[in-house]
């Protein structure tokens, strides 16, 4: 077996990761690498508690906030934006009905990394890491050094430099990641550098601090090189949920092509059956609307002949968006 990189990420750094919109690129990455067993994170269960203890108020205030912007917007278009506005206030007023599916992206990135956290190797603090925190305490050392609680942080630092000091690192490298510089990194300096107070654990090669998410992102490039950024390279996009507006589109001129369809398989038969008086009572309802739509639908094909499976495709797709939109499944009426 090759060398496995050893990653304790403080819980900082996980919901920075879940906050991102480009969270996917790391989550993937890492849930690809564990499984291929090289790289193994460290989960001290202080780090799920304190993870699963933010989760609703960080997926609150996210969502919360990208609704509260567009109801600011709103307001000052109807404050300021004079009399041209009407455009504008309804994209703003689209937009807003996305909410949810940003709350749903959110969502996804804070199950994934929490289904990450529970497939961890578990530490179970020591009573001789316990007592370090005690030591650290009484003499104001890093990371508390301030006048707020951070006794989790303290025994978190006290849990990776066992497991840095009990590790071959020459072969199986350990790494701390954190997004908290105001505890753990060097004060007035580069903050990527660890306080002076926990710089022993960070001393021997082999042992890594890194800050937030960009750290994680070097420390994944220099560990790994080009097998990594092969990876990134193939997770690096952002899936943007299809806009309440699109979605009606779509369901419109699935609708109006099946429309369209059915309408002259209506006549066909008519005609077959030599109905003369339903064929001219259509004809009057519904040939400006046939009219109307081989105007708007001009690409070859848009409005057939179809082949059994093309129709189903569309039937199929026009289920789908309908139940997207609130109906139910298999609601194909036109």
């Amino acid at each position: 077996m090759g060398a496995v990189l050893h990653v304790l990420v403080d819980t900082s750094t996980w919901l920075d990761l879940c906050k991102r919109r480009d969270g996917q690129r790391w989550i993937v990455a890492l849930r690809l690498l564990v499984h291929q067993v090289d790289v193994e994170l460290l989960v001290p269960k202080l780090v799920i508690d304190e993870f699963e203890r933010n989760r609703e108020r960080i997926e609150t205030s996210m969502t919360a906030s990208v609704a509260q912007r567009f109801k600011l917007i709103k307001q000052d278009l109807n404050d300021y934006g004079g009399a041209d506005i009407e455009h504008a206030a309804n994209v703003i007023a689209d937009l807003a009905r996305d909410v949810p599916l940003i709350g749903a992206m959110i969502t996804r990135n804070f199950d994934e990394v929490l289904e990450l956290l529970r497939k961890g190797r578990p530490v179970v603090p020591t009573d001789a890491e316990h007592r370090a925190v005690v030591d650290r305490g009484v003499n104001k050392l890093a990371p508390l050094h301030r006048s707020r609680n951070s006794v989790a942080d303290a025994l978190l630092i006290e849990i990776y430099a066992t497991a840095a000091r009990e590790a071959d690192l020459t072969r199986n490298p350990d790494a701390f990641i954190t997004s908290n510089s105001d505890d753990f990194s060097a004060r007035g300096e580069d903050k990527r550098h660890p306080h002076p107070d926990i710089a022993l654990a960070f001393a021997p090669e082999g042992s890594t601090y890194a800050l937030g998410v960009d750290g994680l992102n070097d420390l994944l490039l220099s560990h790994f090189g080009s097998e990594i950024a092969e990876l990134f390279a193939e997770t690096d996009f952002v899936e943007e949920p299809r806009r309440l507006g699109e979605i009606t589109d779509a369901e419109k001129a699935l609708f109006d092509r099946i429309w369209h369809h059915r309408s002259l398989q209506h006549e066909y038969r008519l005609r077959a059956a030599g109905d003369e008086a339903e064929l001219e009572r259509l004809q009057a309802i519904a040939g400006p609307a046939l009219q109307r739509m081989e105007e708007t639908y001009t690409q070859p094909g848009e409005l057939g002949p179809y082949t059994d499976f093309e129709l189903g495709m569309l039937n199929g797709k026009l289920s789908a968006l309908r139940w997207v939109l609130g109906s139910e499944w298999d609601f194909l009426d036109t």
